[in-house]
């Protein structure tokens, strides 16, 4: 029997990672629609098409940004994403994580699978050498899929981020390469 590459950049039991395309935006933005509640006041993902193929194309486009969507292996459904922005490489080979379930995939672990995908992901193939991650100290899912994937707290920065009409204080998390176990 041939082989046949897998559509996705890395796989886990239950999900893989693969890059957004401007074709994901019918089911992305109808998947962001449903998780309105989940997301608020945290998060503002992309809900029409003009908004994704703008934030779609920033992530294609720019070397700066990678985005990964999380999909289900089982039939291909998009449970999530994760973006690595700010990307720097040369002696700091940093990047800052942003990250989101859709409310159908939600407490069901498979963004923990799909984070530590990208993780390794970054680690390996993109050469990154340190990740971070900046969260709400109130939302304590995005804080407890950091700790469950090793990223440690490093910090607090008062008004750190523009988000939702005010100045927002974040934690600091952050995991390097040499603290990720190949498992």
């Amino acid at each position: 029997m041939p082989h046949t590459a897998s559509r996705y950049l890395a796989e886990g039991p239950r999900v893989g990672i693969r890059h957004f395309t401007l074709e994901d935006a019918g089911e992305f933005t109808a998947r962001a629609r449903e998780s309105k509640d989940l997301h608020h006041p945290w998060l503002f993902p992309p809900d029409s098409a003009e908004a994704y193929a703008a934030y779609a194309g920033r992530l294609i486009d720019d070397p700066a940004r990678a985005g990964f969507l999380v999909c289900e292996k089982d039939d291909g459904a998009i449970a999530g994403f994760i973006n690595i922005n700010n990307i720097v490489e040369g002696a700091f080979r940093n990047g800052a994580l942003g990250y989101g379930a859709f409310a159908h995939a939600a407490g069901r672990g498979l963004m923990r699978e799909g984070l530590g995908l990208v993780v390794r992901h970054a680690f390996g193939p993109m050469r990154l050498h340190r990740l971070e991650i900046n969260v709400q100290p109130g939302n304590t899912a995005s804080i407890a899929l950091a700790r469950a994937c090793g990223f440690r707290l490093e910090g607090f920065s008062p008004n750190f981020l523009h988000i939702d009409g005010a100045w927002r204080d974040h934690q600091r998390w952050a995991i390097t390469a040499e603290t990720v176990t190949t498992g």
